[in-house]
Formats: structure tokens, C-alpha cells, sequence
């Protein structure tokens, strides 16, 4: 992209862009066990109760967590494995509180569907009794667990990955990656300065669907004065998509934007390649067609030419580099931000027990926004943070930055964004212009 596209796209107000991925090509897959199945398996990594000693204390905080480990979203809830468990380990090094309790958390498998995030929900807010939980990929995931069971417990909520427009609308739903509707305003600007005037788009059928889309047509037509002569959900999980894309291909349009999943969008793109859609148009995509499994699973040069964008980390800051250090230190593999957003919804609500009065809801909610204001004092990590805390500070003297980037939750729950360019060529993603907020 030239000089004159990046302001352009960073002129937006890319403040606070569903479930996706940036996927460095050398994370590999995560071979720790997931658990999984009816919405109830814990990945047996952690501990899922919290007990007391003889003397009436605390012997651990544990707190609940719904991920996607099966279904469409697992080759993006799988990666959350690795950032959770650095977190837990950077904040169990130090301790929560006076005694130095350490930190659990309780993971339950969405199965990547509403119902099964509402039943993982319901199983730890129900059986394990957690005041505070970390949840989910999907943003209709995440919206089922806000509707269904948390507001109504009155349960403090952290989505480490739902990105819909939709969750601005529900306060209490905090989360740590940016809202859609940045990144929806960003890729109809891409397709406009690439010279497409004539678009067809097809939605998975949910909220990160829904909203994602309708932001992208929206600026498209009534901003960049183009046409969206095709605008169609598709369904999860479909065995095939020829329907779909015989119908796009039937348009005029020189341009296919698909606002779709990891599995969905291998299915599309194996389907476009044999009929050679792939030389006929160009294609398009957010986060979520960034994914090692997609270039496993599909031939060579079947998406050469994509280009899209994604959620992005600030990679010339220290603490993300930190970050980086350590993962590919625990790992041998480079971390996405999609790792970087889940170790920053453990650490935000690690620091919120800390500062809090008390282990509950209530207590919790009372804090969980201040510890990341940018009224406080920058801390950069749990033990930096702590120091403040047990100092005499308070919630409002500390402001968590992220290793996603400075989280600063705002009244409706929203962080703001770093995004990146990104292509496809010699079947392999490229990282190209940042965008800002």
C-alpha cells in the first residue's frame, strides 16, 4: 500500500474492529490436551476448584474460562491455551494478595456454538461458583453467555476474542480484543484503493457475521460510493459452498470479501480453486481467513493474491516484545495477538482480584475497568502492577499496558486497536502497513 492508502485508513477513528486470528506461519498447534465435548471439558490444565485450608484461607483464586477447543473457531481458541498458561505462570510467580495466593482458572469447551458456550457458562458459574469469567471467541458466543447466563448471576465477563460491533452494546461484556467496526471501515477502504467499485460478499451467518458486514457495505456504498451487488450469510459448517460462490460469480463484481471462519473459508477456497474463480477475481477477508489450517488444507495458489485485514499487536513495543521473548522461549514458536489479547484478559482480571475488596462480582466489577485507565500509572506486568496495589494504591493508581497493547476499557467495555495489511503469495500470509488507533 502506498503512503497516500495508510493515512487514508489510519485517518479512521480505528477506535475499539469475530472471532480470527493474526497466525504467525510458525505457531504450531498446541499439543497440550483440550478437553472438550458437551460443552464440559476442562483442557486439565488447571485446577477447577476453589478450596480453603485449615485456618479459614484462601489456598487458591479460581476463576472460570470458555474457549473454543472443537468445532469451527478451535484453530483460534487453541492458540488462547499458550497465552493463558503464561499469564497464570507470570502471575503465580508473584501471587495474588497478602498471602500470595496463586491463580486458577477453570476451562470449559464452547464447541464453537451458542449452546455450547451457555452450558460451559452455566457449569462454572453454577458448579464451580467463579465470580469472574474469561469468554469466548466467537462474539454470538460471547453475547449467549452475557444474555443467558452472566448478567443475569451478575458474573464480571472478559471476551479475550469476540470482535462484533454488537458487544458495544452490552457494557458489562468487557473484552480485550478491538470492536469490528474499525476493521469493517478499514477493509472497504482497501477494496476502494485497489480500484474495485463493484463488490460481492458473503457472511457467516452469526454476529461477527452480521456485524462485520454490515459495516463494510455501509462504508462501501454510502462512503466510497460503490456497489454491493452481492450480500449473503452462508451457515456454519456446510460440507460444501458451491451455491455460494456460483451465485457471486454471477455478478459483475470484481471483487469476493468473505467475512468467514477458519473451516468455512478452506471449504470456499478449495471450491473457488477448481472452478478457477481464484484467477477470475479477487478475493478479500478479515482475521478469521488467517489460519495455519487453512494453508495446510488447501493447493498451491488457490488464494495467491488475497489481501485483507486483521487485528494487529504493537510489535515495536517492549512489552510486547517481551511478550514474543518468552513465548518462543516456553514454546518454540511466535505468538499471535490472539495469544497476546488472552494473556491480557488473565492478567486484567488477575489484577482486578488483587485491587478488589473482596472475591466477588460485585467487588470485582467495582475495579475491573480502573486497573486499565490511562489515569494510572503505566505498569507493564502483573509484578510491576502489584507493587503499586500493595503500596497503599489503588484500582484507579494503576494502568495496565497490555501486551496487546494499552487495553484502556472505555464505558461500553471497548480497548482500542492495532490492525495490519496483510496478503497471500507463494501460499503463505504476509504482514505488511500497520493501522492505528
Amino acid at each position: 500500500m502506498d503512503r497516500r492508502t495508510l493515512l487514508k485508513l489510519s485517518g479512521l477513528s480505528l477506535v475499539g474492529a469475530t472471532a480470527g486470528c493474526l497466525e504467525s506461519d510458525e505457531e504450531s498447534t498446541p499439543t497440550e490436551s483440550n478437553g472438550g465435548g458437551g460443552g464440559g471439558g476442562s483442557d486439565g490444565g488447571e485446577d477447577t476448584t476453589t478450596a480453603s485450608d485449615d485456618s479459614g484461607s484462601m489456598s487458591s483464586y479460581t476463576i472460570g474460562m470458555v474457549d473454543s477447543l472443537t468445532g469451527s473457531l478451535a484453530p483460534y481458541g487453541e492458540r488462547n491455551t499458550r497465552g493463558r498458561k503464561l499469564a497464570v505462570e507470570a502471575i503465580n510467580e508473584v501471587g495474588i494478595g497478602e498471602d500470595e495466593t496463586p491463580l486458577n482458572i477453570a476451562v470449559e469447551d464452547d464447541e464453537s456454538t451458542n449452546q455450547g458456550g451457555v452450558s460451559a457458562a452455566q457449569k462454572l458459574v453454577n458448579q464451580n461458583g467463579v465470580p469472574l469469567l474469561i469468554g469466548s471467541v466467537g462474539s454470538g458466543v460471547s453475547i449467549a453467555i452475557h444474555d443467558s447466563v452472566v448478567n443475569d448471576a451478575g458474573v464480571v465477563q472478559i471476551s479475550q476474542n469476540s470482535t462484533s460491533p454488537e458487544l458495544t452494546t452490552r457494557p458489562e461484556l468487557l473484552r480485550m480484543s478491538p470492536s469490528g467496526a474499525a476493521k469493517g471501515k478499514a477493509l472497504a477502504n482497501l477494496v476502494n484503493d485497489d480500484g474495485h467499485d463493484t463488490v460481492a460478499v458473503t457472511w457467516i451467518n452469526n454476529d461477527y457475521g452480521t456485524g462485520l458486514s454490515d459495516v463494510f457495505a455501509e462504508t462501501f456504498e454510502s462512503e466510497l460510493g460503490g456497489t454491493v451487488e452481492y450480500n449473503q450469510p452462508h451457515d456454519q459448517g456446510q460440507s460444501s459452498y458451491s451455491g455460494i460462490l456460483t451465485e457471486m460469480a454471477s455478478t459483475d463484481a470484481s471483487a469476493w470479501v468473505f467475512i468467514t471462519y477458519a473451516n468455512e473459508f478452506t471449504v470456499m477456497a478449495n471450491e473457488g480453486f477448481d472452478q478457477g474463480y481464484n484467477t477470475q477475481v479477487d478475493y478479500y477477508g478479515a482475521e478469521s481467513t488467517i489460519a495455519d489450517s487453512i494453508i495446510e488444507n488447501t493447493p498451491a495458489g488457490s488464494m495467491d493474491g488475497m489481501k485483507g485485514i486483521t487485528e494487529s499487536a504493537p510489535s515495536d513495543q517492549d512489552n510486547y516484545q517481551n511478550f514474543v521473548s518468552e513465548f518462543e522461549s516456553a514454546y518454540d514458536a511466535s505468538p499471535t495477538v490472539w495469544s497476546a489479547y488472552a494473556y491480557d484478559a488473565v492478567t486484567v482480571a488477575a489484577l482486578a482480584i488483587e485491587a478488589a475488596s473482596e472475591f466477588s462480582s460485585d467487588a470485582l466489577a467495582d475495579v475491573v475497568r480502573d486497573v486499565t485507565r490511562p489515569e494510572g500509572q503505566e505498569v507493564f506486568n502483573f509484578e510491576e502492577a502489584v507493587s503499586v496495589l500493595r503500596d497503599g494504591g489503588s484500582a484507579s493508581d494503576i494502568n495496565y499496558q497490555g501486551v496487546s497493547g494499552p487495553v484502556d476499557l472505555d464505558e461500553n467495555g471497548d480497548p482500542p486497536g492495532f490492525y495490519q495489511v496483510y496478503s497471500v503469495a507463494d501460499h503463505s500470509y504476509e504482514f505488511g502497513d500497520y493501522i492505528t488507533s
